[in-house]
């Protein structure tokens, strides 16, 4: 195979009547969803969209949205998915970087998407519940034949600086799908719990793409409720779980404060990915579930994970696992020399999951790749003893206090596993000499109350006095993007505030 519609197009011709998507207003067959694709595809040559013209898919998950991303993958077009409830600002600035030929919108399935097509003055598509605005007809096409192999653009959450588009490869994609399924031993019994966003490579690659290889059906929702995740566990065959550290810790929080007793008959993988995974947190997910909290490291950049824990070798600690299939990983010293095994530095990743650059922008793209084809991923890592993957924290998030390094993640470990802690998050703000001081945000569980005394004693016993945060501040909930990642820079922006 050669483009992501062609895994659909395999499953249609092999079994036409099997479902695929169980929503909330009913199921959609394979052999449905390709006649959704048939109709889409339509639609957007009549539009006049070309290969390679960038089609702003402004959406929350929806059979609509798949048939689109399938439909762009069938004509050459590059999809640039965008959170339906985004700021109309923020999308109107990706349509315009993405130099957008077109912009659909995912209307019947998501009150946000409905108002932004309103809002651009938008036209009813033939495929139903979708409109699209106006054709752009000064969008430029892709001259880089090198570029061809685009499947889609994504565009990066922003939580360190502007957002860039990430084009993602069909080659990339249809890897990590297969490299996914087979990791997790996907087969047409199963059945995945799948709220993360489609905009996202989360969602594409690890539940869209996986699903798609392994023959498995997906539990499609719009949103993550805690409330539906446990209605779904327990009545509509959920064997796999996915999402971020914090929908973890949401849901927990939920069971705590309405004394629930969840049932999960069916479920028999549960994962996280997309930010540092804390023990405290992966215990009281294992403890709930009675199963490993599997665990991976990947990013944008990379068309899913470079590195995933096996079901065959559970793990007790907080390692990413092992490189996957074709990637490959090294730990660099800010010098640009290998690390000693066991020591922190930047991971550098290359392998058949890798970008094929930012989108029109040679300089940010330069920027973090380096000789020999490696990319600079911006992430602090280190390797065990067995080479798995420690993920540390970001490169920009490192604090430098006293002289020393410090990572955040260390001492959000140390207070994640203080009583009452929900969730933590550490960062870093400049002072006027030059150091930085440390900030702790906390998120206490449902009913308690932070002794902060206490928490310093513990700080005291388990963390060198530099590592020490100077304020701890209690907030009512951490700020997260729609797929979960937690935005750090929005938290920095509140330490700064007198």
């Amino acid at each position: 195979m050669q483009r992501i519609h062609e895994l659909l197009e395999a499953r249609a011709a092999r079994t036409p009547d099997a479902v695929f998507l169980f929503g909330p207003t009913g199921a959609t067959t394979y052999a449905a969803l390709q006649a959704m694709v048939d109709v889409a595809a339509q639609d957007l040559q009549d539009a006049g969209v070309r290969p390679t013209d960038r089609v702003v898919l402004v959406a929350e998950n929806c059979a609509a949205h798949i048939a689109l991303l399938m439909a762009c993958s069938r004509i050459g077009a590059w999809s640039c998915g965008v959170n339906a409830r985004m700021s109309p600002g923020e999308i109107a600035a990706i349509a315009e970087r993405a130099d957008a030929r077109l912009c659909c919108f995912t209307a019947e399935a998501s009150e946000s998407a409905d108002r932004h097509a309103q809002r651009a003055g938008a036209v009813p598509m033939a495929l139903p519940g979708v409109m699209r605005s106006a054709v752009r007809a000064e969008a430029r096409v892709e001259p880089d034949a090198a570029l061809a192999d685009t499947a889609a653009i994504i565009f990066t959450s922003g939580t360190s600086g502007t957002p860039k588009g990430v084009m993602v490869s069909h080659r990339g994609l249809l890897h990590f799908g297969r490299v996914s399924a087979t990791v997790r031993a996907l087969n047409e019994r199963d059945r995945a719990y799948a709220f993360l966003p489609m905009t996202h490579i989360f969602g594409i690659g690890t539940v869209l793409m996986a699903a798609l290889t392994g023959g498995a059906s997906l539990v499609l929702r719009s949103a993550f409720s805690p409330v539906d995740v446990l209605q779904a566990l327990a009545g509509e065959q959920v064997s796999n779980l996915l999402g971020p550290p914090t929908m973890y810790a949401r849901l927990l929080a939920h069971i705590d404060a309405e004394h629930v007793v969840p049932r999960f008959p069916h479920l028999r993988y549960v994962y996280t990915g997309s930010a540092p995974l804390d023990p405290a947190l992966k215990q009281r997910v294992e403890r709930l579930f009675g199963q490993p909290l599997h665990y991976g490291y990947g990013l944008s950049e990379y068309a899913g994970s470079v590195f995933l824990t096996r079901t065959e070798s559970p793990r007790t600690d907080t390692a990413a696992g092992h490189a996957v299939e074709g990637g490959e990983a090294r730990i660099v010293t800010l010098d640009g020399q290998d690390a000693a095994q066991g020591d922190t530095g930047e991971i550098w990743l290359r392998g058949p999951g890798l970008m094929l650059g930012y989108f029109r922008d040679a300089a940010a793209t330069a920027q973090v790749m380096r000789p020999g084809g490696w990319y600079a991923s911006g992430d602090l890592g280190r390797f065990g003893e067995d080479g798995a993957l420690f993920v540390v924290g970001r490169l920009k998030e490192m604090i430098i206090r006293s002289g020393f390094n410090v990572y955040p993640a260390e001492i959000e470990a140390v207070i994640g596993r203080f009583d009452g802690v929900h969730l933590c998050a550490v960062v870093g703000v400049p002072e006027a000499d030059g150091n930085e001081q440390i900030v702790a945000f906390v998120e206490m569980k449902p009913g308690a109350v932070l002794d902060e005394a206490a928490l310093r004693v513990q700080l005291v016993e388990h963390l060198s006095p530099y590592k020490r945060p100077a304020r701890i501040e209690v907030i009512d909930a951490m700020p997260t993007t729609a797929n979960g990642k937690l935005l750090k820079r929005e938290l920095q922006a509140r330490a700064r505030q007198p």
